[in-house]
Formats: C-alpha cells, structure tokens, sequence
C-alpha cells in the first residue's frame, strides 16, 4: 500500500517546480477581497467528476493558479483520501474538497457549496480521520468556506443521490400510464423513482438503504397503504435487481414496474389494488450501480460478459454473503437442529465485505421480509435454493432445503407466468431447461457459495428465488419493450405467492405479543419466528400440516391446518402460549437463544455513512511523533500539512 500510494503522490506532481505560494495563509484564507471574477473551465484532473463544469480562480484558499492548487497538499489530500480511509466516505470527500479547491463559478459569480452538507458529512466521517490520528482538514471547515441555504448555496454531492440529472419530459399530450421503454443511467433512475413516488404519495415513497463504494444511494420504492410502516399481518416482498452491473435488464424491469404500480393503481386496476392494498413491496432497481456505469460505458447490445458485473471493488456480490449453506449441511445431521436463522460466522468478517452487501444484510435485518426475488440476466430459467452443492467438490448436484416443494411452487408460479420460459420449444434461449419446467435447483445448475439467496432463507425468514430474465445481459432499447410485456404478469404473479401458507399472530393470555416465537412445521427442519408485533408468515404448499409455536417461558401450542389447492390466500392460524414456571428442555431454551452474535459488526454498520468497516490501520503508538501517513507527506518537496496533525 505504501509504494501505491507513493506511485499515485508522484503522478500528481510535475516535472517542474511549482511558483512559490504563502503557505500560512490560514489566518487571511477566504478573505481576499478579489475585484473581478471569472469563470474558466475545470482542469483539476481530481475535480473533473463534479457538478458543474466551471470554477474561478483564486480559490477559498487564495491559491492562484492550477498549477499552485495541484502542488498544494490540500489537493493532494483529497487525491489520496480513498487510499488513505480505505473508501470510507469517498467520493464524497473528495467532492466537498473540489467545492473549495474548484469553487463554482456561474456567469462570472462564485457559489458557495451548503454548510448542512459539510456538517453532515464531518458528522458520520469524522471517525474516519480518528481511526487514523488524522485532524479534520481545515479547508474543511463547515462555518468558514461554506455558506447557509438562504444565503444561496450549492450541494456538491447531489450527483451521488442522483438529484442533477436533466430528464426528458415525454410529451405533455402523452397518457398518464405512459412508460419510456429506454436505458436509465443512475441519474435517471433516481429521478423516475422519486417523480414516481411523488406522483403516488399516498401509496409510495422513496428511500435508501445505503450507499455503493462510490457513494451512490441504493434507492427503494415502497408500494403500501401506509408508506414508510410495517403493518399487522400484511406480509413484506422484495424484488432486487442489477446485483451484477451488466445484467441491466432487471434494473429496468423494477423502473418499468414501479410505473406500471403506480399508474394502474390510480386507474383502478382492482388486480394491483388488491396487492398493494395487502402487501408492503420493495423494489430496489440497482444494486451495484458502480458496475452498472462501467457496462454502459461500453453500451447497449455489447457481447461483454464482463465488464461491469463486479463492483467498483472487483467484487462479485453474489458471491459475497457469507456461506451459511456449508453450516446447514453440517447441522442436517445433528438431530433436533435447526436449519434456520444460522448466525454469521466471526471468521466472514475478516475478508472483504461490500458495502452493497453490508447494506443488503441491514435491511434485511429491519423489515420482516416474506418472499424476494433477485432478477439476473444471461439465461432464462427460475433457479431456487440451495446454490451451493451439499458436496463441495461437486459443481453439478441437485441440494434442495427442507422447503424443496415450497420452492418449486414459488418458482414455478414466475415461470409459468412468462410466455416464453414456458414455451416448450426447446430452439431458444432458455430451451436447455424446457424439460424441467423453466426452473432448477441452484446447485443442480452450477455450486456457488457466498450467493444471496442461501444467505435469505438461512439468516431471515425471507424465501428468494433467483430470475434469469434474459439472454442478453444489456440488450438494445428496441427490444425493452418486449422485455417488459413478457415479464409483466409474471412479477405480478410471484408478488401475489406471498399470500399463500399460512399467517398469523402468537401472544400470550392478555393478547401482548411474543417476539422471536418460532413457528415450525412438522417435517419440515425449517422454522420462521415472529415480527416484533407477534405477527408472523409461514409460505407453504397446499396439503395438511401440524404447525407449533413456542417460546422461551412458554408452553408449545399445536394446531393442525389444511391448506386447500384452490386457496390463493393465506390461512389465519393464531397461537396463545401459556406461560410456565421452567422451560421443558434443553432444545426449546437453545432454539430460542438470541439468533445473532454477541459481537456483531453489522450491528455497528452505518450503511449511509461508511465504505467499510472501520478497521485498525497502524495508527501512531503512545510514543511515536507523527502517524504512519505523515511519510508520504514529509517525502514530498512541499510544505508540511503540520494542519493534519491532531493537537495533544
């Protein structure tokens, strides 16, 4: 990391000497009195990504010139600050930077960037610095270089929530159903969305359940009669899409989606009434927009299946998760185990973790999800858990879960739906998988580990198939339209299998709620438990079950159900557990022991303000002068930063 570091310091600098500059301008920096400005184009190569597309010279630090900005230790700060945090908060340090080093320049008039901005960021990145024994950068100064709302200021970082893109109005004599069928880049996306949401207030809203690498929100919409809530038995679905950044197609489709919701919901379409008016849906478009913008560097209809699918990190999301598959097949054998609510092993934590992925395991963690669906691209086939093989060394092996029939019924239900994938017509994309339906069991298609599936159903309650939409990963516009009306019913469809099994709540004799009661059916070595209101979701086939519920202080309760096969909703089946003076064995006090870890760093994970779990990165010892970063400072013919050194 050293040499890196060094490598990219020395690229920044030129071969000559740089015109001598006051250095301990701190006193008098920002107050020059400057009698005319002017506007010139950015030419800091740092700088280059900002919102706007000119700045003045001198800067807010009184630096005259390029060529003395780019030999000033500020702007070889912010050139190095990703290297130095490992990711944390960047790029959006590095923005805030460039707002004071490449200050805004309009019509010849200097914009300050906004003071909540800087604020909020020196609030959720000042640990960043700490964990380094790095001071908070002067030129960072929220009250000295920036300026308040009224005083009329700019946001540098609205690019990395998407809120500057220019997006194109259709046609104001369009109908109000109207969807455009085209590629959305992260900008757009999160403009249709929010524009959405607006347009369906009382049904949707927007929300972000963390940020990428590069600082992009992950954004969601929310479809429910009471946005932003979770409600009494109404079961919570999620769809995810662009998990790899190539595989465009499922971006779109959740776009197309959250359109098609909004817009049939106002008309009355009693189909998607019904599902909203009963189902909280999530739809998360773009999971790795990072990768989704190096795929539409090389464009529409490329035969890359490449570029652009791992994150900005180089990696793999969906194989990223921690691998609970291997612990389940270790359990399988111990009797009276449960293959449910596997807790995530120490040993995950020590590897390299996306922030994408940290931020998944989050959100999983505080809404109750029901069912999911991740949508891919490059096939055309319905896969289902397990994805890894019960035998490590076996690439190709059938390894259902105890749910197998439960899976089957769920996958089936997409791809029944789709007009194509069941199409028996064994000459055309997805004609290997006719004879099984247009659904396979993961690992029977290829074993990986760390997939995201797994990680649903052995962590949560939630149940998650995986939706090869298509055979070209980034196809052309033209062909969106299609796309989009051969996979419509079937969103629609695998949406409403959440409401099939059974639902209801378990409380005790005063109707108080039991949280974490564990639901389970015989025969199945599966058990969901309860939300924090008592309510619970258990998805099933038809056919009859014994279904128990219990409790730590509590007697089990068991009930015998039949689930008819014409029943397309789900059973009501409440317990009322009876409380006992000592728990009747060893099992049921195991089973009901707190279902994560003691030491949890996804406890501790801001997803919207971190790029990585903080991590010890040799700060100074107790008798050392200066930290370890100060060398790629001091070896460098320039002014010392003594400003980032922390005062004793």
């Amino acid at each position: 990391m050293v040499l890196r570091l060094l490598l990219l310091l020395g690229g920044l600098l030129r071969a000559t000497k740089p015109a001598p500059r006051c250095e301990s301008g701190q006193e008098t920096l920002g107050k020059a009195n400057h009698p005319k400005t002017k506007c010139v184009d950015i030419a800091l190569s740092s700088c280059t990504d900002v919102i706007y597309t000119q700045m003045s010279y001198p800067n807010f630090l009184d630096q005259k010139s390029r060529e003395v900005i780019e030999y000033s230790s500020e702007y070889i700060l912010i050139s190095v600050l990703q290297n130095l945090l490992q990711g944390e908060c960047n790029p959006d340090l590095r923005l805030l930077g460039c707002s004071v080093l490449a200050p805004q320049c309009e019509k010849d008039k200097v914009i300050k960037p906004c003071r909540h901005v800087c604020e909020k960021l020196k609030k959720n990145c000042l640990h960043a610095f700490d964990a380094i024994d790095m001071a908070w950068p002067y030129f960072l100064d929220c009250d000295r270089f920036f300026a308040g709302e009224e005083e009329g200021c700019f946001d540098p970082l609205a690019k990395l929530r998407g809120e500057v893109a220019v997006e194109e109005d259709p046609p104001s004599d369009l109908p109000g159903t109207f969807i455009q069928f085209k590629h959305h880049s992260y900008s757009q996306m999160v403009s249709m969305l929010k524009k959405t949401a607006s347009k369906c207030s009382h049904i949707a809203t927007t929300y972000s359940i963390g940020r990428s690498f590069e600082g992009k929100d992950l954004f969601v919409i929310e479809f429910s009669t009471k946005p932003g809530h979770h409600e009494l038995l109404k079961p919570e679905f999620k769809y995810v899409g662009n998990m790899h950044g190539n595989e465009v197609v499922g971006k779109e489709l959740l776009i197309y989606l959250a359109q098609y919701l909004c817009s049939e919901y106002l008309l009355g379409n009693p189909r998607v009434q019904t599902l909203i008016n009963n189902t909280r849906i999530h739809l998360l478009p773009s999971l790795n927009p990072d990768g989704y913008e190096m795929a539409a560097e090389e464009g529409a209809g490329y035969n890359g299946w490449v570029v652009g699918r791992q994150t900005a990190q180089n990696l793999d999301l969906n194989r990223n998760f921690p691998d609970l598959t291997s612990e389940a097949y270790r359990r399988a054998g111990i009797r009276g185990a449960r293959l449910d609510h596997i807790p995530i092993p120490q040993s995950y934590w020590w590897g390299k973790v996306a922030p994408e992925t940290k931020a998944v395991m989050k959100w999983l963690r505080s809404i109750p999800f029901v069912l999911s669906a991740s949508l891919h691209g490059g096939e055309l086939v319905v896969t289902y858990p397990y994805d890894y093989s019960r035998h490590p060394m076996e690439e190709k092996m059938f390894s259902p879960t105890p749910d197998e029939k439960t899976f089957k019924m769920l996958a089936k239900a997409y791809a029944d739906a789709h007009p194509v994938i069941s199409d028996r017509s064994e000459l055309r994309c997805g004609g290997n998988f006719v004879r099984r339906g247009g659904i396979i069991n993961g690992a029977e298609w290829y074993s990986f580990t760390g997939g995201m599936a797994d990680f649903n159903y052995l962590h949560t309650n939630c149940f998650e198939v995986t939706v090869e939409v298509g055979c070209e990963k980034f196809p052309l516009e033209e062909e969106l339209f299609t796309i989009w009306h051969e996979n419509r019913d079937a969103l629609l469809n695998y949406m409403e299998m959440v409401h099939r099994g059974i639902k209801g709540i378990v409380s005790d004799k005063f109707g108080n709620p039991i949280k974490n009661a564990r639901i389970s059916v015989r025969g199945i070595q599966h058990d969901v438990t309860t939300a924090t209101d008592g309510d619970y979701w258990r998805l099933l086939p038809p056919g009859t079950y014994v279904i128990s519920a219990q409790a730590p202080g509590y007697s089990r309760v068991m009930k015998r159900v039949t689930l008819p096969t014409k029943m397309k909703r789900a059973g009501r089946v409440d317990f009322v557990l009876r409380p006992i003076d000592t728990w009747p064995n060893k099992l049921l006090r195991r089973s009901m022991e707190d279902i994560y870890d003691p030491y949890d760093p996804l406890e501790l994970y801001d997803p919207h303000a971190q790029h990585g779990q903080p991590e010890a990165r040799g700060g100074s010892s107790p008798g050392r002068e200066k930290p370890w970063w100060w060398s790629y400072f001091s070896s460098l013919d320039l002014h010392k930063p003594l400003w980032l050194l922390k005062q004793r």
